[in-house]
Formats: structure tokens, sequence, C-alpha cells
């Protein structure tokens, strides 16, 4: 499993109707995985960070360590590669 340091836990960005977002959030806490969600619809400045990240403007975007993935569902088994193994 990889170790989600505490002090830098994953990134999600969110916003709150996207059903992808929310599977994203329940896996993460199912597994005990620490996250902080980022809510592009309250703060435009993290709808300009996944445009940074990404090139997109695409939710959820999901920052883990050094990796970034645009979308949760159809990058489920490489994440869970590198949260569980």
């Amino acid at each position: 499993m990889l170790k989600i340091d505490p002090k830098e836990p994953i990134k999600i960005y969110t916003i709150p109707t996207c059903s992808d977002c929310h599977f994203a959030k329940r896996y993460f806490n199912e597994h005990q995985v620490p996250y902080v969600d980022y809510n592009c619809e309250e703060n435009i400045e993290y709808a300009k960070e996944v445009l940074e990240l990404t090139g997109k403007q695409v939710v959820p975007t999901i920052v883990i360590q050094d990796k970034v993935f645009v979308g949760f569902a159809e990058n489920l088994n490489e994440i869970s590669k590198l949260l569980v193994g």
C-alpha cells in the first residue's frame, strides 16, 4: 500500500453534482485513504488549478503525490494498484 503522508493527503477536485466524484470519495472513505476535497464550484481558484494541472476542466481530477488522474472510474485500476497494491 502506498503510504499517504497525512501532511500531503490525496487531492480531489470535485463539483457537488458529479457522480464520479462521489464514487471516488466513497472509495477513499471505504479504504480509509486520507484526502482533501477541493470543490471547484465553491472556489474558482480550484477550477484554475485543475486547468493548470491537466489543460482541461474535468472533474474529478485526483492528485496522488506526483501523479495526476483525470476521472476516477476510468483510472480505478491504476489508483487501486497505487493505494492497495
